[in-house]
């Protein structure tokens, strides 16, 4: 039985957490619990940021101080597990300019200030490892890869090249770049990893019939298609020591016809579930569809979503029937009440948040505390539709605002319209120069 929260209501939870205390009461008490992953790790708190690709390393993709600044904010600002955005482990494979790659040891400095500042006051940071695949733009990257050479549709392939189908030896390499990238992450300081299996980028591409179409060992059936993340996340393990944490992103599914299911993506948790994944976090969607920036399937949030707030917890509540693995739902949430009526339920044991955390660095100090709270993000619109519509525009603007907190300065809440456009391309245009110089 689950009672939701309504004022001062006591939840009764069948929960699969064996510590949870079913009589508590408020959203404080119930986002304030840590959680305790098999491996003996504890995430002080139910708060999770998600990755957001924050471009704040160099122009060669080197570690700066302005991501130690960033990250030290959301643990002072009381989020229990922070996962970093977008690192990448083959610098020649980058998704956007400024990445940041680690493929050997020589930000090992820096890299140790970022975890040790991510880490303050007993909360967890893991370093997300990615790598773009075909989702790598042209300004970038005239030679990207993929599992096989399956263009985007015709409106992305201005910005997108073709992709050359990937060699095995060329796969086995990438295996071992998420290894080495991981390695290194440990050495630094960091508590775990995440292999970024979401949004389009190579692991998904692989998972994905539509953009695997190879008939060797690494594609055909799911079993096959499913064969390249098993192989990451072997990879990293025998890099790493047993206390390491290693977790998902993965798509609830890619709402694209002819792409990956709900049903091909539960068979991958329940492989991943009995291999020891520690931590499963569920997104969804790609660039083709972007669900994970619009909010579901074509953009569309059903009003059975919308009145829970999160956009996959009904798929959560599928896992949850078939395995027993933590579980982290991304993508909604926006008020202290939604929130923790998710993780009372039981249907996930983090709530994953990131835009609300680049607006309002603070805020889940401020809930434990006892306070209400009800996110500043709304959509930023222009009135101006082709640009309304494109997801990566809207994205742009917070990636901004994680650059205005890695300077040491306050996010911007209510910067909306045309204001935005003109900041997002100001900015895309300073990067592009740049890049255009470092070619």
């Amino acid at each position: 039985m689950n009672n939701r929260i309504r004022g001062t209501t006591i939840f009764r939870v069948n929960n699969p957490n064996p510590e949870w205390n079913s009589t508590m009461s408020t959203p404080a008490e119930v986002l304030s619990q840590p959680l305790k992953l098999k491996n003996g790790t504890t995430i002080p708190n139910r708060f999770a940021k998600s990755a957001m690709s924050e471009t704040l390393g160099t122009i060669d993709n080197r570690m700066t101080r302005d991501l130690v600044r960033l990250y030290k904010t959301w643990a002072e600002g009381g989020t229990g597990l922070s996962i970093t955005g977008n690192v990448m482990v083959d610098r020649r494979h980058i998704g956007e300019p400024r990445n940041v790659v680690i493929d050997d040891e020589r930000d090992m400095p820096l890299l140790k200030e970022w975890a040790a500042a991510g880490s303050i006051g007993g909360a967890q940071l893991w370093m997300q490892l990615n790598h773009p695949g075909k989702q790598s733009p042209r300004m970038l990257n005239k030679d990207p890869v993929s599992p096989s050479a399956i263009p985007f549709r015709k409106e992305l392939r201005g910005m997108f090249a073709t992709p050359r189908a990937l060699t095995g030896p060329e796969i086995e390499d990438i295996v071992r770049k998420f290894a080495k990238a991981a390695e290194v992450a440990e050495k630094a300081g960091f508590g775990g990893v995440q292999i970024h299996g979401a949004h389009g980028y190579l692991v998904s591409q692989f998972l994905s019939p539509h953009h695997n179409q190879r008939s060797d060992e690494w594609g055909g059936s799911p079993e096959k298609r499913m064969k390249f993340v098993v192989e990451v996340y072997k990879a990293i393990r025998a890099a790493t020591s047993d206390g390491f944490n290693v977790g998902i992103k993965l798509n609830s599914a890619d709402f694209q016809r002819g792409g990956f299911t709900e049903e091909e993506s539960l068979a991958v948790i329940e492989t991943l579930a009995e291999l020891g994944i520690d931590l499963v976090e569920i997104s969804g969607g790609n660039y083709e569809n972007p669900a994970m920036a619009k909010g579901g399937e074509k953009g569309v949030v059903k009003e059975s979503t919308r009145a829970r707030e999160a956009y996959f917890l009904e798929f959560a509540e599928k896992v949850r029937q078939r395995v027993n693995v933590p579980l982290m739902v991304t993508g909604g949430f926006r008020t202290d009440r939604g929130m923790a009526d998710a993780v009372a339920s039981g249907a996930t044991d983090l709530v994953g948040l990131a835009r609300p955390l680049a607006v309002d660095t603070d805020f889940p100090k401020r809930i434990m505390a006892g306070q209400s709270f009800t996110s500043s993000v709304q959509p930023i619109r222009t009135g101006i539709r082709m640009v309304d519509d494109m997801a990566l525009m809207e994205v742009s603007w917070y990636t901004r605002q994680l650059g205005r907190i890695g300077k040491g300065k306050k996010p911007r809440q209510h910067d909306r319209g045309i204001l935005s456009l003109m900041e997002v391309i100001a900015v895309m245009a300073t990067r592009s120069a740049h890049t255009r110089l470092r070619a």
